[in-house]
């Protein structure tokens, strides 16, 4: 295709957006709805994934290994038990924690009454075990109950499962709104885009009948459909950029050193803003390229 006549396919798209002036605001405000609405769920969708993702890997194993008296037999004992639990599939890490480590956090805790029992400490040395998949904690921690010296094997059992479900649940019905929203957004942008288009066919008609090839008919069109899903996105990134901006500047100090915390600004903006541009975009240039189509056979 020669350059003048690519020169002419965008001159005259841009041409159209102007000329046919109610229709161009139809369709775009068609776009913007949609697209701001896509915007907000995909960021609070990711959020919630994160939370998921947070609690899920909070999730850790806590064995107790048996007291022995004689030092030696003891760490040789926990040293050989922390070797077979590193060996185990699916272990990621292995912290040792002592018994004095343990009273001091309870004391951290629980406050200074609880240092009475420094001087002769009832606790275990401890060994926390995380796994590299969270969903296999409770497997996991079934073998570790299975090895010697091994006092007590704590991850919360049977919350720890319902917890996972119900995390996989919230998940599952997230990806089937998000892919709900996805279609309809399609739906409602496209078919806007083609009532712009119907309310042309005559251009088309004629345009067909003096000889103009299916591509030439075409191309304009469709260009017209990506200005109009480019247009379209401008208002939900800008917004969603402030927006999330803002509220990332609130809640954020808040959280400082919970567990729970929102995703950064970057690069979750700029993932969302590509996710918005490319949907118009895809958007407009398919329902053009369908809609025009139905008038090319003539």
């Amino acid at each position: 295709m020669r350059g003048r006549t690519i020169q002419r396919h965008f001159r005259e798209s841009l041409k159209s957006l102007t000329r046919n002036g109610w229709m161009t605001f139809a369709s775009i405000s068609a776009v913007t709805v949609t697209l701001l609405l896509v915007g907000v769920f995909a960021i609070i969708m990711m959020n919630l994934n994160k939370v998921a993702d947070d609690i899920e890997n909070d999730v850790e194993i806590r064995v107790l290994i048996d007291i022995i008296e004689n030092q030696d037999e003891a760490k040789t004992a926990e040293s050989k038990l922390q070797k077979e639990i590193k060996s185990l599939k699916g272990v990621e890490t292995v912290v040792y924690s002592s018994k004095e480590d343990e009273l001091d956090l309870l004391i951290k805790d629980f406050g200074e009454d609880l240092s009475l029992f420094e001087q002769s400490n009832p606790l275990h040395n401890v060994l926390y075990v995380k796994a590299a998949n969270p969903q296999e904690t409770a497997k996991i921690a079934e073998k570790i109950k299975k090895l010697d010296n091994t006092y007590d094997v704590i991850y919360g059992e049977g919350k720890v499962e319902k917890l996972f479900s119900f995390l996989n649940t919230s998940r599952n019905v997230g990806l089937v709104l998000i892919l709900g929203l996805l279609f309809t957004a399609i739906f409602l942008i496209s078919n806007t885009i083609r009532i712009t288009i119907i309310a042309r066919r005559d251009e088309i008609e004629i345009m067909k009948l003096v000889g103009a090839t299916n591509s030439f008919v075409r191309i304009p069109f469709v260009l017209e459909g990506a200005w109009l899903g480019i247009l379209g996105s401008v208002i939900p990134m800008t917004f969603v950029t402030i927006a999330y901006y803002n509220i990332h500047k609130i809640i954020a100090p808040k959280l400082k050193g919970e567990l729970l915390q929102l995703l950064d600004i970057s690069p979750l903006i700029y993932q969302v803003n590509a996710l918005i541009l490319l949907l118009g975009l895809f958007i407009g240039v398919w329902g053009s390229f369908m809609s025009v189509r139905k008038f090319l056979k003539i």
